[in-house]
C-alpha cells in the first residue's frame, strides 16, 4: 500500500474524514493534509527534494478563494503542475463534479488515475479507488459512466472562451496571460494548446480560422 499520501481539500473536515478512513482501513503510515493548492504542491517539491516522495495525490477540483494569495487556484492547476514535476505520481480527484464528459477530459487530458465523486458512499468508494490505484487500476464512482460521453464532444464555457479569444486574434500564449490576469483557470499554455487540438480533431478543422467558421456556422460563437 501507499506509505505516504497527500490530500488537498479546502474544508479541513473532509481533509480529516479522508484521513482518518484511510488510516484506518488501509493503515497507510503517512497522511498529510492541504487546504490550499500552493501549500500542497510545495509539500510535493520537499518530499521528492529529500528522495521521499509522496505516492498518491488526493485532490478536489473547486478550492473558495479567500483572503489568501494563490498561485494555483484550482485542482486542474495542481494536477497539471504535480505531474511536471513528479510525472509517476498516482492520482485521484475526489469532487462533486458529476459530468461525465467532464471526468472523461480529466482521464485523457489531466492523465488522473481515479474519480470520486463526492457523495452518501464517497469516502467508501475513495478507499476502494486508493487500492485500486495501487495496483495500477483505474477508478470511477459507480454512478459516472463514461460511455456516455466518448461519442459526443460537448463544447464547455472554457472551450467558448478561448474560441472568442481566437476570434479576437489572440495566440494561445496571449490567452493564457489573458486568462491568468481575469483569474481564469486553467490557464496555462499548454493546457489551452490540448483543448484547441482537441477541437480542431473533433470538428475537423484544419486550422484556426478553420475552426472559428465552423464554429459560427453551427452557431456556437
Amino acid at each position: 500500500m501507499f506509505k505516504k499520501v497527500l490530500i488537498a481539500e479546502d474544508f479541513q473536515d473532509t481533509n480529516q474524514g479522508i484521513s482518518d478512513m484511510l488510516g484506518e482501513k488501509l493503515q497507510i503510515p503517512f497522511i498529510q493534509d492541504e487546504l490550499y493548492c500552493d501549500k500542497a504542491f510545495n509539500r510535493l517539491k520537499l518530499a521528492l527534494g529529500q528522495n521521499e516522495p509522496y505516492g498518491l495525490l488526493i485532490t478536489d477540483l473547486f478550492f473558495k478563494g479567500d483572503h489568501v494569495e494563490r498561485k494555483l487556484t484550482s485542482g486542474l492547476e495542481l494536477i497539471e503542475a504535480a505531474r511536471a514535476l513528479q510525472p509517476d505520481i498516482k492520482i485521484i480527484v475526489n469532487s462533486m463534479e458529476d459530468n461525465p464528459s467532464k471526468v472523461n477530459s480529466l482521464f485523457k487530458e489531466m492523465k488522473i488515475n481515479a474519480y470520486v465523486c463526492k457523495g452518501r458512499h464517497g469516502l467508501t468508494e475513495l478507499v476502494k479507488a486508493v487500492q485500486e490505484v495501487y495496483h495500477n487500476r483505474t477508478y470511477v464512482s459507480p454512478e459516472i459512466d463514461l460511455n456516455v460521453s466518448n461519442n459526443v464532444f460537448e463544447l464547455e464555457e472554457f472551450d467558448l472562451m478561448i474560441l472568442q479569444c481566437l476570434a479576437e486574434g489572440l495566440t494561445k500564449k496571449e490567452i493564457s496571460e489573458k486568462f491568468k490576469k481575469e483569474h481564469i483557470t486553467p490557464n496555462s499554455e499548454s493546457t489551452i494548446d490540448k483543448r484547441v487540438s482537441k477541437m480542431f480533431d473533433e470538428f475537423g478543422a484544419k486550422n484556426t480560422n478553420h475552426l472559428i467558421a465552423k464554429m459560427i456556422r453551427e452557431e456556437k460563437i
